[in-house]
């Protein structure tokens, strides 16, 4: 790696880490307003801010020339630096090892939800609101915040890393800069967070639980200041406002982008309608089941089953109840309300509906070929052809998915954990998920995990928040031949 590559990434990282400790006082300030003890966590930010500093200060006159090999090292970095930085307050202000929460930071950051803490409301305010706040900086993806830096230094970088990020946003040509478009991303993102504040609010909850919710929900993200998340809340205008907000934020932003001109278009995409399709059918499935098999009343059922197919489609990651208690027609609804996930260009995780959408057209082609051979059959996406490159890029990701997802479950079943657990342990952090079944259900936690698994369930919530490739990339030999 030649000294240029080496400047362009520290600089970089010195970049995102100021912003992280600028960040960082926002949780330092509620501690102090609640009476917190903030010393060692204003300490720290401090350095961490000092550090950065000094490292952005020293080149400040290197201008950074990031190729896209520079962008897909330098988020790889990012994330394990955030990942790090967020670790230490958790550390020093839980009873909890090092690596727990390292787990719990990446899983703030990712948008995971995971969680290991069992006694939640014994938190300092402090450190629940710094979990929620991960998740919100997390859930549009950190880079995008630092695209409007990057393109003031150098536009062709920004846009090499905006291309690495994998949250699945995309630039959007009725803007002629990348960072023009990351603003107003980002403008959409607080409007929707405010909006989804006060309506909580509105609803019974506290200013302070209504902001972490707030910062939870648009990031789909998942982490609660309650021990038994959303079921602490017994009003179904916070159930229903949650679940809301939940569905619009698995929609692609550039749609919200595109509505906030006055354009609806964007939600008319084949993706979107299919990902509304599927909620709808899958809630009422399940919230037809618990209404037959219990004493609900209807409405009571489908707010419950509504609710918790939001949050798992999503991959947000809340429960009102557990679920798992309503049988295994229920936990059978809820598994493929986890495979299902959201839209790409949303600040959900997962394989994304719209790879779906692509395998299933490209299998029924396939079968008419079978028919006609000699017939010459397109795959069409909202009326527009698909790339044969797209179509090995679809296939291609959702096989390294299932393989990543096996590996995992392989290696926590060896470990000596039930198949129930060690699968839905592997997808939910895979998947950005949360929470899944079994040990690590909607009423459990990740805390019994030693700290090697934690470890390789803590890389598996960032190859899934890279979606694979921008991680795995980084182990070709070919990578480094030109570093």
């Amino acid at each position: 790696m030649d000294k240029q590559t080496l400047k362009n990434i520290a600089k970089l990282l010195g970049s995102v880490g100021i912003y992280l400790a600028l960040f960082f006082l926002f949780p330092i300030a509620t501690g102090w307003y609640y009476g917190e003890d903030i010393f060692l966590f204003l300490l720290f930010d401090i350095l961490f801010f000092l550090l950065n500093g000094t490292i952005f200060l020293y080149l400040k006159n290197h201008d950074i020339t990031l190729s896209l090999r520079d962008g897909i090292l330098s988020v790889n970095l990012i994330w394990i630096l955030v990942g790090f930085a967020g670790a230490v307050p958790l550390w020093l202000y839980s009873n909890i090892t090092f690596m727990q929460a390292i787990f719990e930071s990446i899983s703030g950051f990712t948008t995971t939800g995971a969680t290991i803490y069992s006694d939640i409301e014994s938190l300092p305010n402090m450190i629940l609101i710094l979990r929620s706040l991960m998740h919100w900086i997390g859930g549009m993806g950190i880079l995008v915040l630092g695209v409007g830096l990057l393109s003031l230094i150098n536009p062709s970088g920004s846009l090499a890393l905006f291309k690495a990020e994998a949250s699945g946003i995309k630039l959007d040509k009725s803007t002629p800069k990348i960072k023009d478009t990351a603003m107003m991303l980002w403008g959409i993102y607080i409007v929707l967070t405010f909006f989804d504040a006060i309506l909580l609010k509105l609803g019974g909850m506290s200013t302070f639980d209504a902001i972490n919710h707030a910062f939870s929900t648009i990031s789909t993200g998942g982490f609660s200041t309650k021990n038994s998340s959303f079921g602490a809340f017994e009003s179904p205008f916070i159930l229903w406002t949650t679940t809301f907000f939940m569905v619009i934020s698995g929609i692609t932003f550039l749609a919200h982008l595109k509505a906030f001109r006055g354009e609806l278009s964007g939600y008319k995409n084949e993706e979107t309608k299919w990902y509304i399709i599927i909620f709808i059918l899958l809630s009422l499935f399940m919230g037809l089941f618990r209404y037959q098999s219990s004493d609900d009343t209807f409405f009571t059922a489908i707010t419950h089953a509504s609710f918790n197919i939001a949050a798992l489609m999503t991959t947000t990651g809340f429960a009102s109840l557990d679920y798992e208690a309503w049988g295994q027609m229920a936990v059978s609804i809820a598994f493929l309300a986890m495979l299902a996930s959201g839209n790409g260009g949303s600040t959900a995780g997962g394989v994304k509906i719209i790879r779906y959408v692509v395998s299933i057209k490209v299998l029924f082609v396939e079968l008419k070929k079978i028919l006609h051979p000699s017939a010459i059959i397109k795959v069409f996406i909202n009326n527009s052809p698909v790339s044969n490159s797209l179509i090995s890029m679809t296939f291609g990701f959702i096989l390294l998915f299932v393989i990543t997802n096996a590996i995992i479950t392989f290696y926590l079943y060896a470990s000596g954990y039930d198949m129930m657990t060690s699968l839905s342990s592997a997808l939910a952090c895979v998947g950005n998920i949360g929470p899944g079944f079994s040990q690590v259900g909607p009423a459990q936690n990740y805390g019994f995990y030693d700290s090697l698994d934690l470890f390789v369930l803590s890389l598996g919530m960032i190859i899934g928040r890279l979606e694979v490739f921008t991680f795995l990339l980084i182990f070709l030999p070919s990578f480094w031949k030109k570093f």
